[in-house]
């Protein structure tokens, strides 16, 4: 019985080590720690996200402004559902003094804001991916170690069942990581069409 918990663990072991290869193989070269399938891209460009006036120096003065702060703040939050977030933008600009001011302002904290929130997101992601190689390393080590002590005669069962037991823990360690970077790998892109989006509504706005 203890045999054959062993060789399950070492199946899992070598099978998390085929993942975290295939993974590896399938990542961009440019950026060897990124673990998505989707392509990195390190920074949403103002270009992409903002078709209204020019923010001119909104960029730097929008933190002064406490209800902007505080808009920002709330707005760029997730947890806000967007159709929520659009219509709060709807009345904070239906009632500004000055319309155009107040939305180049908000654009401009939502776009310092999101860009980022998604560069933590990516660079925790790629931690991760540092993480989970050498996690493979060690997994690669044990396993060899493992089946090595199995071979030894007399084998030396309260070992091999300590590293068995070991394996097991460091095998769902990094599962545990693979299915949350699988999870979080969506979070970018979520980023990139909410401040597309929430941009959109300024626009409309402003028009």
């Amino acid at each position: 019985m203890k045999s054959q918990m062993v060789w399950r663990i070492t199946i899992s072991a070598l099978f998390a080590v085929a993942l975290s290869n295939r993974t590896a193989l399938a990542a961009d070269p440019r950026y060897p720690d990124w673990p998505c399938a989707q392509a990195k891209v390190p920074e949403i460009s103002l270009a992409q996200v903002w078709a209204g006036p020019p923010l001119d120096d909104a960029g730097s003065k929008w933190k002064d402004d406490p209800k902007i702060n505080a808009l920002v703040t709330r707005l760029s939050a997730r947890r806000i559902p967007l159709e929520e977030a659009q219509k709060e933008i709807t009345e904070f600009l239906s009632s500004a003094a000055d319309k155009a001011t107040a939305g180049r302002l908000l654009f401009a904290g939502l776009f310092d804001t999101l860009n980022a929130q998604r560069a933590s997101v990516m660079n925790g992601l790629e931690r991760v991916m540092r993480k989970q190689r050498n996690a493979v390393e060690k997994i690669r080590s044990d396993t060899l170690e493992l089946q090595a002590l199995q071979g030894a005669t007399p084998p030396d069962q309260p070992k091999i069942d300590e590293l068995g037991n070991q394996l097991v823990w460091e095998t769902r360690i990094f599962e545990d990581r693979r299915r949350v970077v699988k999870f979080v790998c969506d979070v970018p892109t979520a980023i990139d069409q909410r401040l597309f989006a929430l941009g959109r509504t300024i626009q409309q706005e402003l028009e």
